[in-house]
């Protein structure tokens, strides 16, 4: 089964999150099959954006515990989204978790409907939201930041376009995604590209300075004897011992 679904329809592609039974969780697997059909949207001059969305209830659930990306994978393939010459969009109905923050974070713009729920959840599990802090630290509040980050809290599409982490939100995700668009359809290739480049330089800034020392401390913190009990807590559907 492919884990990226592909559409086409007037010059947008759409990529599609598809593993359902692990609620689109970020393995190895599936970043790879990501960054190539980002590599391949890249190359095409019959695509004028890409819209990044799912299958099932969850947009992702953040890092395939079982099957993680090698932390290095994870910043390339942020910096792919954030560096391609075409706008992605990323169109969420359902569930955000942890790293499918990250993606939400690299994309240019992003809408959800009302009934996504989203939080940043690393915290619960013993690590820290490191590698996605690169896209996300320049383009989000940092107070609503240093709410959620610390707290894993969930919250809801609401609160997500106040602290910039959406574009917008509605009943119907797909009526507020209609005129975005119509709008890129309606622009330049040329103008898209470098209007691109120029909103997401210091986002690059980020990952030119940071990104060596985030995937270091994503790396250690992974291997450490908090994030094993969290991950076997979660896992295993139980509170992890320092719970109190």
């Amino acid at each position: 089964m492919t884990l990226i679904g592909r559409t086409r329809a007037r010059a947008v592609e759409t990529l599609g999150l598809n593993s359902p039974g692990n609620r689109n969780a970020l393995s190895a697997a599936l970043v790879g099959e990501l960054a190539a059909a980002l590599a391949d949207c890249a190359g095409d001059g019959g695509v004028r954006a890409v819209v990044l969305t799912h299958t099932g209830t969850t947009f992702s659930a953040g890092a395939d515990l079982r099957d993680p990306p090698r932390p290095e994978a994870l910043v390339d393939l942020l910096r792919q989204i954030v560096e391609l010459p075409k706008p992605v969009v990323a169109r969420v109905t359902g569930h955000v978790r942890a790293g499918g923050l990250g993606l939400l974070a690299a994309c240019d713009i992003a809408v959800a409907s009302h009934r996504a729920t989203f939080a940043f959840t690393e915290v619960r599990i013993g690590v820290a939201p490191a590698v996605i802090s690169l896209p996300l630290l320049p383009r989000a509040d940092p107070r609503a930041l240093a709410r959620h980050c610390l707290t894993g809290e969930r919250f809801d599409a609401a609160e997500a376009v106040r602290t910039g982490l959406l574009t917008a939100a509605g009943d119907d995700a797909d009526a507020v995604l209609e005129p975005i668009l119509d709008g890129l359809r309606r622009s330049s290739p040329q103008a898209l590209a470098e209007t691109k480049r120029l909103l997401t330089t210091r986002v690059l800034e980020a990952f030119d300075q940071d990104a060596a020392a985030l995937t270091a401390l994503s790396a250690r913190l992974f291997s450490s004897a908090q994030a094993r009990e969290g991950m076997a807590a979660f896992l295993e559907r139980r509170d992890p011992e320092w719970a109190v």
